[in-house]
């Protein structure tokens, strides 16, 4: 498929007949020609040559295509160096919110993620043909990227010849430009959505050096999973990485790939991340539904949805209900598995459904249930450092404990580049290994984050903050703040009103804080009222249950393996600096106590951490002011983390 469907100099273009550049665009459409579309394109025709014939150099292309979703731009025009991005629609006599952010995320994923457009200037034009004529403001933002203009069809021409009055850049070879290599970093949505319609990881993630080892890690589990089969193995690997690596992609991407029933492969992708589960399948059900040539229902999209992405308990329960049943997936891929449960905690949910002498913990029975098969099994764990939240998780030790124990004729693959103590807890990586099967595979570890396209540095700085050191915080801070922006204020309306004046087209933002932030409630920051994640990350902006309100706030437990473009991380009491270090506090009744336990107060750090890292493009901390007339709210608990802050050297906004 062309990238595009038409391209050609200005002077050619108005030269040539109305039949001859519709009969090159509509050889290169793949799709049905309907007759809207057709005539579409010959009115844009007509506009265009009528506008351009007084322009003497330029280049113009019809449908150019964005390779990660899909979609395709109207009309790309380039004159004196400068690139005008249109989006037509004739007949319309009303520029609506939808059509100007639909401009403006052109115009971002062409600067972000489109190689040869790095550099450029680029402007977003709407084009209704019928709309009235409205005054506008030439305004760029820091990147090159003019805010959209709106135009009919007579105030086209005029604008367009002030436009080139004003502007212009060097002079690039546009069939180059054309030709661009094209780097994405779609978000877990957007990457599931490519995936479930049969794109190839390498179509829909970066390609650069430093995320590389994306496709090597698949390549890696695909050998082991093949050796595995060849040789009647069981095999159990372990994929580490930073916050944001893409560890869920990888395992999305080999659930697509071994998706076979009839070869014996049949995968499965596994999360006890019920807001992950949701959100994801309900993307892919809408996804199929809108982009569908066939009528089917959403009842059957999502349907079709869960059978690609389950929930883990389910998979648990059936196997702990039907202890003699082999099951059916020879590949399961568990998502977050350090999240999996203790003995401890198993044992009580096993009391609950009435199994009073339970002995294993949540990996040794998923393990186990796997094991019941006689030939061959793949197990695939994916792994976050620092990504355990909820009390009796039982992180990446609980698995090698069980795999020592009782299954040592498994393979272990692991990478020995999971030193921190985030996977490690503390102990060393021989005591770790040692008693286990083990090979080592460099690529199991993802070591370079994918979430931000901005810096990648996002996560080694968040690490550094939580870690109280504050030398590396400064420095790390001082490489990252002006191409990932971090501010802070103790303004809810300060933060609101930056997000506000962040965010372009769809680029999604919302309101985040802690499950144990409950002295917020004051700001309307209820953490107590549950939302519903399926709405707050992927409905509109036009509805109140959307993120875009900045009503709703997401919890750690809300957000985790999700992300979104812009975050307002709101920061209470219950994690707060005290003589030089954080102190980790659990609102209880009517005053704060001291957490204790070294487990929760590990929890609560990695609370933390989910909520620093969720931004894409960057965020605003919120701390409060504090209120010495409210012994829960008083102004020590917040004045030192204000202060730390400060002394990191986070700007706060003015």
């Amino acid at each position: 498929m062309y990238r595009f469907y038409y391209s050609n100099n200005i002077q050619q273009f108005c030269k040539q007949s109305l039949d001859e550049i519709l009969g090159q665009i509509t050889r290169n459409n793949p799709f049905v020609l309907e007759q809207t579309q057709r005539n579409a394109w010959i009115r844009e025709i007509e506009i265009l040559q009528k506008v351009l014939k007084n322009f003497p150099s330029g280049f113009i292309t019809f449908e150019y295509t964005i390779p990660r979703i899909g979609e395709r731009i109207d009309v790309i025009i380039t004159i004196s160096g400068i690139l005008y991005v249109i989006e037509f629609k004739t007949g319309e006599k009303h520029y609506s919110k939808y059509v100007i952010d639909q401009v403006v995320d052109y115009a971002l994923d062409l600067k972000y993620f489109h190689q040869e457009s790095h550099h450029k200037i680029i402007v977003p034009l709407v084009v209704c043909s019928d709309a009235p004529s409205v005054p506008y403001q030439l305004i760029s933002d820091d990147d090159h990227i003019y805010r959209p203009i709106l135009c009919n069809e007579n105030s086209l021409g005029p604008i367009l010849k002030e436009l080139t009055d004003q502007l212009s850049d060097k002079p690039f070879s546009f069939d180059q430009w054309l030709s661009s290599p094209y780097k994405p970093t779609p978000t877990i949505i957007e990457a599931a959505q490519a995936l479930y319609r049969g794109h190839d990881v390498k179509e829909i993630a970066r390609s650069d050096a430093g995320a590389s080892n994306l496709n090597q890690t698949t390549e890696t589990i695909n050998r082991i999973i093949n050796d595995s089969k060849k040789n009647h193995e069981k095999s159990i690997c372990f994929i580490t990485g930073v916050p944001g690596a893409g560890k869920t992609l990888v395992g999305l991407n080999i659930a697509n790939e071994r998706h076979q029933y009839d070869e014996g492969e049949h995968a499965v992708f596994l999360s006890g991340n019920g807001p992950l589960v949701s959100v994801l399948r309900e993307a892919l059900a809408r996804d199929e539904v809108e982009r569908s040539d066939q009528k089917i229902t959403k009842t059957d999209a999502e349907r079709k949805s869960s059978v690609f992405i389950q929930n883990i308990h389910h998979f648990r329960d059936n196997a702990l209900n039907k202890p003699d049943q082999v099951p059916l997936e020879k590949v399961a891929i568990f998502d977050e598995a350090q999240r999996a449960w203790t003995q401890e905690k198993t044992a009580k949910f096993m009391k609950e459904r009435n199994v009073f002498s339970w002995e294993m913990s949540e990996p040794e029975f998923l393990i186990s249930a796997m094991d019941r098969h006689d030939d061959w099994a793949v197990i695939i764990c994916l792994i976050g450092g620092g990504q355990e939240i909820h009390t009796g998780e039982a992180g990446l030790p609980a698995w090698f404990d069980a795999l020592k124990n009782r299954f040592p004729h498994w393979k272990v693959y692991v990478s020995r580049q999971i030193s921190d103590e985030e996977y490690t807890r503390g102990l060393e990586l021989e005591k770790f290994f040692n008693g286990l099967n083990y090979y080592p595979e460099r690529d199991l570890h993802l070591a370079v984050s994918l979430r931000s396209f901005r810096s990648e540095q996002v996560s080694d700085f968040v690490k550094s903050l939580l870690d109280n050191d504050l030398p590396r915080a400064q420095n790390l801070y001082s490489q990252l703040k002006y191409k990932y922006p971090i501010v802070m204020t103790r303004s809810l309306e300060k933060a609101r009103n930056w997000i506000y004046s962040k965010a372009r087209g769809t680029e999604r933002y919302g309101l985040i804080a802690s499950s144990g932030a409950k002295r917020l409630r004051q700001f309307g920051i209820c953490v107590q009222s549950t939302i519903q994640a399926k709405n707050w990350f992927l409905n509109n902006k036009e509805d109140v249950r959307s993120s875009y309100f900045l009503e709703d706030t997401a919890t750690e437990f809300d957000i985790q393996g999700l992300e979104i473009d812009w975050s307002l991380v709101a920061w209470d009491a219950d994690y707060r600096m005290e003589n030089g270090s954080f102190k980790p506090y659990n609102f209880s009744g009517s005053k704060w106590k001291m957490v204790r336990n070294q487990d929760a107060q590990l929890y609560l750090k990695n609370t933390y951490r989910v909520l620093l890292t969720r931004a894409r493009q960057g965020f605003v901390i919120f701390i409060p002011e504090g209120s010495d007339t409210d012994f829960t709210r008083q102004h020590s608990f917040y004045d030192g983390i204000y202060q730390y802050l400060k002394e990191v050297g986070i700007t706060e906004l003015s």
